[in-house]
């Protein structure tokens, strides 16, 4: 279970997305409350507010009166629902309504208690409802899919099962909801769907870069890397908390290799793609905690325009820009850089197991790791495949924080692409994911050529086990793309095998 009280952090709303439950302390019922009594306030004495007594967007100087308030709100969701293309998955669903459940639970958006508990009965029973997950500029679209279903309209799943939103509320026993003033406006606004999606995307970024530091510790022994490079001194010369931790991994995955002392001096010094692996792999890590920290704040900030303040005897509304998340889309467009540099230098590492230009030097490696060179291929298209990826992260980590538009009637002529910016970040963290399971099985296959040569790290032990206890080595026996999509899900599904002991750390 998941509980807000003040804020959540991303962690957690990937728990939720994962699965887990949601719900609000006792204090976050309260604020959620308060907000509310204020909008009614504001209502009840006739105080001009954008969103609750005036239109939205290019129509915010026309007035609503109060009878027409639930037909605006309820016209809302159905203008709004424009998104297209596939729906979202289901987990990046929770992960968008997780964070607009914590962004109400502020106590600044002025939505009812009940509209809360219906979008938290929602993930409660597992109803995902159906996001088309193209056509945002930033937000609107996403959370308006998702209104659609709380007022038993649009399409919704349970499991495998595709239904009506008033079947899926029919089947968890939950009346469809009659939205009140700001309702509408409150479940389309904000950045519930960048940082939701944000905080998946740290979450497989995350994942990746683990793994990016165990597989290159494989790559490495098999290449009979040089690990002077890796020493603690050296790299301490360029410090940065990332690269410090990359050296430490891969000090400890190859601590006790056999093969790395056998190919002590073969070179004065590696290829790039092997001695910078601290600085590449480093420099993500650093800007994956940068990104952390910039969501957290997301999190922990109001994004409903407008918000609320003061009490039901002293209301006061603000409309404000805190539903623009140029700050994430920034973060966001950092991170897919720099998961895609990580995945960059993965496929040039895969070339030299492979390449017979340069894989034939401290051990001999067969070309393209054929079993049978000529008559087998080995890794030789597999390669072409890791390069596909590459040149498809390098088109995707275009910066999307940059790509401008005007929309609304010249109201909005300024936007940030924030959502975009997040999806682009998962696409290219699952290219990544893929770049290396390519790796991982080249990597693999390259050990076995060696048996005999020596003995592996007891930390690369671990990480060839888990391969081959999945994934036996291929010898051109059968399609390259089953295996490279089973090493993929190997990646994706749990983290790196640990390494063992690790070394002593400085303080």
């Amino acid at each position: 279970m998941v509980t807000i009280d003040t804020t959540l952090d991303w962690r957690e709303i990937a728990r939720v997305a994962a699965g887990a439950a949601l719900a609000l302390s006792p204090s976050a019922w309260e604020r959620v409350g308060a907000a509310r009594g204020i909008v009614e306030a504001i209502l009840d004495r006739g105080i001009r507010a954008y969103g609750i007594n005036t239109g939205v967007g290019a129509l915010s100087d026309t007035v609503v009166d109060r009878e027409s308030q639930r037909r605006f709100a309820r016209n809302l969701l159905m203008s709004h629902a424009c998104g297209v293309g596939a729906p979202l998955p289901a987990e990046e669903v929770r992960a968008v309504i997780a964070v607009q459940v914590n962004n109400f639970a502020h106590g600044r958006s002025g939505v009812r208690p009940v509209t809360v508990d219906a979008m938290l009965g929602l993930l409660a029973h597992g109803v995902v409802p159906e996001v088309p997950g193209r056509g945002s500029v930033g937000y609107l679209t996403h959370m308006a899919h998702i209104g659609l279903v709380l007022i038993g309209e649009g399409f919704a799943r349970i499991g495998d099962e595709r239904m009506t939103g008033a079947e899926a509320l029919a089947r968890i026993g939950q009346a469809p909801l009659v939205l009140e003033a700001k309702e509408g406006l409150s479940l389309v606004n904000g950045s519930p769907c960048a940082t939701g999606l944000a905080a998946l995307a740290l979450a497989r970024a995350e994942r990746v870069l683990g793994w990016a530091d165990a597989i290159a510790a494989l790559s490495l022994e098999a290449l009979g890397g040089q690990m002077a490079a890796f020493d603690e001194d050296v790299l301490a010369a360029r410090a940065s908390p990332g690269l410090v931790e990359v050296g430490q991994n891969l000090r400890a995955r190859l601590a006790g290799s056999d093969l790395i002392a056998r190919a002590l001096g073969v070179r004065t010094q590696d290829a790039l793609s092997l001695r910078a692996i601290p600085h590449v792999h480093g420099a993500a890590r650093d800007v994956l905690a940068v990104t952390a920290a910039v969501v957290d704040r997301e999190l922990a900030a109001v994004t409903d325009n407008p918000m609320v303040s003061g009490t039901a005897e002293a209301p006061r509304v603000h409309s404000e820009a805190h539903a623009v998340a140029p700050a994430l889309g920034q973060a966001l467009d950092s991170l897919g850089v720099a998961v895609a540099q990580v995945a960059s230098m993965a496929e040039r590492r895969l070339d030299r197991l492979i390449n017979p230009l340069v894989n034939s030097g401290a051990f001999g490696l067969p070309p393209f790791l054929a079993l049978d060179p000529g008559s087998n291929s080995g890794f030789m298209i597999a390669q072409y495949t890791a390069l596909g990826l590459v040149s498809e992260n390098r088109r995707l980590a275009a910066p999307a924080s940059l790509d401008g538009g005007v929309t609304s009637g010249l109201q909005e002529d300024f936007l940030a692409h924030a959502t975009a910016a997040s999806t682009k970040c998962l696409g290219i963290a699952d290219n990544a994911a893929m770049i290396l399971g390519i790796e991982y099985l080249a990597a693999g296959d390259a050990h076995d050529a060696l048996a005999g040569t020596a003995s592996r790290a007891a930390g690369t032990e671990t990480v060839h086990a888990h391969l081959r206890a999945a994934i036996a080595r291929y010898g051109d026996d059968r399609p390259l793309s089953g295996l490279m999509a089973r090493a993929h899900g190997l990646i994706v599904a749990s983290a790196a095998p640990d390494a063992g002991p690790q070394e002593e750390r400085a303080p």
